[in-house]
């Protein structure tokens, strides 16, 4: 699909992201922060006054942003984060928070990772007068949630047997370490299947993203025996940004800018 980058909508999406994870973190404060096991948690409440200043100037800078939106793109905007803060925070006293229903906390994050980054843009494109067709999407969306899905899976494999501790129902502690990995493998080698099957003809985007997904492969395999927290949070995490650096630098090489 050839269209513009919105930059406005990236900057909206981005400080969403920046002001959920904090907001996630804040409302899921331990009693003593400074005894948790996970350095995060050290950082960010040892850090917390820098947390709290950086989550309100997201907050502030998606004010005038959400006025450039059209309806349609606010409504799933709003939905998105409805999702995204009952993921920690049940939206009734009645209920549960989403992460605590069985196998589906990853599901949950995946979801709002694929609303967010491929829905909304094309619902804005679309408010805009761009085209995106329903097969397209499809194919973008499933795509995104395969992806997140596979390298969310090791943070679970991590937290397994605290999860069991506290009775957190995630997949792994439902289908155990060794084929929750397997299930990783799977969705990547998927991912790359929709890769050359839905084109007509390999590109450098295509042959970018294949390698960026042979390497998140490699790593989720690496991460049996990674244990650091900032192995997950560095490199997992930063395969997402790596799939956009690999297509930017592969189009430069091509001279496709």
């Amino acid at each position: 699909m050839n269209t513009p980058i919105d930059y406005p909508t990236v900057f909206f999406t981005g400080c969403g992201t920046l002001f959920l994870y904090n907001f996630s973190m804040i409302m899921a404060k331990p009693a003593n922060p400074l005894a948790s096991p996970h350095r995060r948690v050290h950082w960010i409440y040892s850090h917390y006054r820098l947390v709290l200043f950086v989550s309100a100037f997201a907050l502030v800078a998606m004010v005038p942003l959400a006025f450039r939106f059209s309806i349609p793109t606010l409504t799933l905007l709003a939905l998105t984060g409805l999702i995204a803060i009952s993921y920690n925070r049940p939206l009734f006293r009645s209920l549960s928070n989403l992460r605590n229903l069985p196998g589906a906390k990853l599901f949950i994050i995946s979801i709002v990772w694929t609303l967010s980054c491929v829905c909304v843009p094309i619902v804005e494109l679309g408010a805009r007068g761009y085209a995106v067709t329903w097969t397209d999407t499809f194919l973008l969306a499933t795509k995104r949630f395969m992806f997140i899905t596979a390298i969310t899976i090791p943070f679970d494999i991590r937290d397994l047997f605290q999860d069991k501790k506290y009775n957190l129902k995630t997949l792994p502690v439902l289908l155990g370490g060794k084929k929750s990995l397997l299930l990783c493998q799977s969705l990547l080698i998927m991912y790359i299947a929709i890769l050359l099957i839905f084109v007509d003809q390999i590109s450098s985007d295509t042959i970018a993203l294949i390698l960026v997904t042979l390497l998140t492969g490699w790593l989720i395999f690496k991460s049996k025996w990674k244990k650091n927290e900032y192995f997950y949070f560095l490199f997992l995490d930063g395969t997402l940004i790596l799939q956009f650096l690999s297509v930017f630098i592969f189009h430069l090489l091509t001279g496709s800018l």
